[in-house]
């Protein structure tokens, strides 16, 4: 499987802050500049988790649970409940950046700790799951549009390259998990390294499929959340319940889970359920066309307003509809900057009232803020952002955090406080080079930002 690539990652428009995605389809779970000697400060990475625990109702997660685990992102039903027996080794071979072990250190840690899964790293040539760094040219030629991708039954690329149109690598006929390759790219930015790490690693060991109804999950292809959410280690935790194994059938694990659910999140007993609508495959594909690539200008925009209009026939009061005018909004900002301001707006307003999209709002405030800057109105920028670094710091989004704090930093002088514009826009390239990598993407998101500014020439 692979996981598709969509909004949240930040780029600007000539108006103001646009999130960026690209994303492919199929049955194989996936996720796309490395740091090089520079005289930029140094580079600011995540040393302490703040994993939320879920707060919806467990006749929700069990629902949840369900369609996760007996479903491909292709919609293909699965007949068995497939995960690994006894302890799980992981090793890392090919080219990894000096970012991939501190983060697969602090990702083993945490699925041990707070799933309760037996999994370690291991030097030799054997491992339940091997990580396999390579390039992103690499990747492209097997899945052109996906960043990183994993696989059952082999342990290379190579290996791969011979069985891939063969059964041996088809999820549907997986029972017990013995042997997964993940790939991840060597030469991409650290977050985006770590975000393969995070979501790829949850897939070889726990559900394949993806649901946007879920706000506080990276199994969403929204790309949202990019760690491990508490969310996620409650549905890993259940995963490997012993009272589950693998070759269940749909019945037999749904009989258990209710008692595991009620053992594992006593709370989410007493919470009421909110019983999401399930999405329908066409908002998903206008989705799809409308944010990922090989599609028109038009078409994109087309397939947002489609989107929008499936979204609102659902009757959708939740993140899905707030997710659809935001990407209405990115897709006609540059055409029609009003009517994208307005799109961004009722994004804003709905998420608001969403439980458990708090992140959301961060990115939501951000597009607000770039838009406040480019008119001038410095206080408005400055209250849209302060809410919300914290936010992302909380959820180690490194990119996100270090565009908010660069847009902070031209609020700040659009204010006349050029000190402590100075300051933040400094502090800010630290998780700008976790977030966005190499050096030359550091600098030019820099410039990008700098240029909203109406002080400043086009080019300044």
């Amino acid at each position: 499987m692979r996981r598709i690539l969509l909004p949240f990652c930040m780029v600007l428009g000539a108006t103001w802050l646009a999130a960026c995605g690209s994303g492919p389809r199929e049955d194989v779970p996936s996720r796309a500049a490395t740091p090089e000697q520079t005289d930029l400060p140094p580079m600011k990475a995540f040393s302490v988790a703040h994993p939320e625990p879920p707060s919806r109702s467990n006749r929700d997660i069990y629902r949840d649970f369900l369609e996760l685990s007996f479903q491909l992102e292709s919609g293909r039903q699965l007949d068995r409940f497939s995960r690994f027996e006894g302890p799980i080794s992981i090793r890392v071979t090919g080219s990894p950046p000096p970012s991939l072990m501190p983060d697969l250190n602090r990702l083993v840690t945490r699925l041990r700790r707070e799933a309760g899964i037996d999994i370690g790293r291991v030097r030799g040539r054997n491992a339940s799951i091997t990580i396999e760094a390579v390039s992103r040219a690499d990747i492209r030629q097997f899945l052109p549009k996906a960043a990183c991708f994993v696989v059952p039954n082999v342990s290379s690329l190579q290996e791969y390259r011979s069985a891939r149109h063969s059964r041996q690598t088809n999820w549907s006929d997986l029972v017990e998990r013995e042997r997964i390759a993940i790939f991840v790219p060597g030469d991409s930015s650290p977050q985006e390294v770590r975000d393969c790490l995070h979501e790829e690693l949850a897939q070889a060991l726990g559900p394949l499929n993806d649901l946007y109804r879920l706000p506080d999950s990276v199994f969403n292809d929204d790309n949202v959340h990019t760690v491990l959410t508490g969310f996620d280690m409650l549905i890993l935790r259940a995963y490997y319940a012993p009272e589950l194994q693998a070759g269940m059938t749909r019945e037999q694990v749904a009989s258990r889970l209710p008692a595991i659910l009620s053992r594992l999140n006593p709370r989410g007993d007493s919470i009421a359920p909110r019983a999401l609508k399930a999405t329908p495959r066409p908002w998903i594909r206008a989705i799809q066309t409308a944010l990922g690539p090989g599609a028109s200008s038009g078409q994109r925009r087309r397939a947002a307003q489609e989107a929008l209009s499936i979204a609102r026939s659902q009757g959708w009061r939740d993140h899905r509809l707030a997710f659809s005018h935001f990407a209405l909004g990115r897709l006609t900002q540059m055409s029609d900057p009003d009517f994208a301001l307005g799109q961004f707006l009722a994004a804003e307003r709905i998420y608001a009232q969403t439980p458990g999209t708090e992140l959301h709002r961060a990115y939501s405030a951000s597009q607000l803020a770039a838009y406040a800057i480019s008119q001038g109105r410095s206080a408005e920028a400055l209250r849209l952002i302060e809410p919300y670094k914290a936010m992302a710091e909380r959820h180690e989004n490194a990119a996100l955090l270090a565009t908010l704090m660069m847009l902070e930093a031209e609020a700040l002088d659009l204010a006349g406080r050029p000190a402590e514009a100075q300051a933040i826009r400094l502090d800010s390239i630290g998780w700008a080079r976790y977030g966005f990598g190499a050096d030359w993407a550091v600098r030019a998101k820099l410039r990008e930002i700098s240029a909203l500014s109406p002080q400043k020439e086009p080019n300044g």
